[in-house]
């Protein structure tokens, strides 16, 4: 998704914040008074960071017109992307702009609010096989759930298409989806799934993949080492559970470790680093309140045996996607994270 870009620090969460109502310092990014009156944050920086004037100077523009809806975008090794749209649609974008007709062979996708077809990945050795995952909320009788499909991108068309993941969801509408794809250093996928807002308590109910991260093979097994595997009543291919709407994920090149960035309600946008069978806590604990007004829950913001998110956001800037810049053009972000926002 396209949207606002704001930029983090990879040490965010540890950045000194001044003496402040509401843990804001004086400088604080974020002017805006936070939906949450009564919460503080767990530690210093937490939210409301303070403002970095790092001095690098860039130009915004306008790359390609014409998509309707793009959520998720791959660099291929020859410079161009591979553009995902919303409806069903994926299209090479050319290192001019210009957008190719629609590859064939994408599997018919459930699209109503933000579900239809989402994120896009490169297979670690896509050079050699040509092969892409997809990640979509499926088109088929009795099931609007996310999947993970593969195939071989030849030219126009995409071949040899295998659906590889199913997730085990009670059925939702069209938000809360989740759906980004990221591998690891391993060759494993992580799969983020969203709460789907049906109910959202099932982020806790290890039975059901929702508002889990994921990890399978690229055949969509369960790896040996998941924290799960194993365990009676737990789906197999959970690597941690308590989320409610990952749009973004990324690896830390520093350290090869999974980020991830929600959507909260009214508040609670976050940033994670998902571990391996950790709870982050959602919808027992969360910074915000709820759309209606009222508090999530009990309203706490904190239990034994929750994780804390890193950064969060109130009020929200409705994250999109993630990365890290590692990059040389502009060495003052180096090893930065990066959010998109659609938020104002």
């Amino acid at each position: 998704m396209l949207g606002k870009l704001r930029y983090l620090g990879l040490a965010l969460a540890l950045a000194a914040c001044g003496a402040s109502v509401q843990g804001q310092p004086t400088n604080s990014v974020e002017k805006r008074g936070p939906n949450a009156r009564g919460q503080m944050p767990a530690f210093p920086g937490q939210t409301r960071i303070a403002e970095q004037k790092l001095g690098v100077a860039f130009n915004v523009v306008t790359f390609a017109r014409g998509l309707e809806d793009p959520w998720g975008l791959q660099f291929l090794p020859d410079g161009r992307m591979l553009v995902t749209e919303k409806p069903g649609r994926l299209r090479y974008v050319a290192m001019d702009g210009s957008l190719s007709a629609p590859i064939t062979g994408v599997p018919a996708v459930y699209a109503s609010g933000q579900a239809g077809l989402l994120d896009v990945a490169l297979d670690p050795d896509f050079s050699a096989n040509h092969r892409i995952y997809l990640s979509y909320l499926e088109a088929r009788a009795g099931s609007n759930n996310i999947a993970v499909a593969r195939g071989d991108l030849i030219g126009p068309a995409l071949t040899n298409v295998t659906v590889i993941f199913h997730a085990v969801q009670t059925q939702g509408g069209g938000t809360n989806i989740g759906s980004r794809l990221v591998f690891a250093r391993d060759g494993t996928l992580f799969v983020s799934v969203g709460d789907r807002f049906n109910p959202r308590e099932k982020a806790q109910d290890l039975s059901v993949d929702s508002g889990k991260i994921i990890r399978i093979t690229t055949d969509g097994a369960a790896p040996a080492d998941n924290p799960f595997v194993g365990q009676a009543g737990a789906r197999p291919e959970i690597w941690s559970y308590g989320h409610r709407n990952p749009q973004g994920m990324a690896i830390n090149p520093r350290t090869g470790v999974l980020w991830d960035v929600e959507h909260g309600a009214r508040g609670g946008d976050e940033i994670n680093i998902p571990g391996r069978g950790k709870n982050y806590g959602w919808p027992v604990i969360t910074y915000g309140i709820d759309y209606s007004g009222f508090p999530i829950g009990a309203g706490i913001t904190a239990r034994e045996g929750l994780e804390q998110p890193i950064y969060y956001w109130d009020p929200v800037i409705a994250p999109s996607g993630m990365m890290f810049y590692t990059g040389e053009k502009f060495p003052a972000w180096k090893s930065s994270v990066f959010v998109g926002g659609m938020g104002a």
